[in-house]
């Protein structure tokens, strides 16, 4: 068990918790990656940045106020819904190829470091697990990586032509 408001305003780094953390956990993260095996109340609470995979139970008010970064739980019982805030965030399917990479590896990473039996489990079952995470997806931070991804889209475009003539050409 870790205490109240481990990785309050966590800027980068990792860090892999065998076990609970307490309330506030990840409170104004905006840039740490880190895997805990269940959060108190507030978890993730006015996050920015960063990604936080959370192996276990949450508590009330998880995600209150996030404005970026993304969280991943671990939903066996499907009782997440009901801890949830969903006033700035969405929930989401693990879908993205990024997405199961970036958690595949979390989870990796948080055995190796830790020797975690809840790590084990989930990497021994890793098909059947993943269809119980859910993606905790703050809306503005879902809005803006579309807009950049838009832009970034509309330079690779190539420029139409006129009249036959080649582009750039007048």
């Amino acid at each position: 068990l870790v205490g109240n408001v481990v990785l309050y305003g966590a800027t980068g780094g990792q860090a892999f918790f065998r076990g609970r953390a307490a309330e506030r956990f990840c409170v104004r993260n905006s840039g740490a990656m880190t895997v805990v095996e269940g959060v108190g109340d507030h978890g993730c609470q006015y996050m920015t940045g960063g990604r936080a995979a959370i192996l276990g139970p949450v508590g009330r008010n998880f995600a209150a106020g996030m404005s970026g970064g993304i969280a991943y739980v671990w939903d066996p019982n499907d009782t997440f819904l009901e801890h949830c805030n969903l006033a700035s965030v969405e929930l989401e399917r693990m879908e993205q190829p990024d997405d199961l990479a970036e958690l595949y590896r979390l989870v990796q990473l948080h055995h190796q470091y830790t020797g975690s039996p809840v790590a084990a489990r989930l990497l021994d079952a890793w098909p059947r697990a993943l269809g119980q995470f859910v993606k905790v997806m703050p809306i503005d931070y879902k809005r803006v990586l579309q807009e950049r991804e838009r832009a970034a889209e509309a330079k690779v475009q190539p420029e139409p032509m006129a009249a036959g003539r080649a582009p750039g050409c007048r």
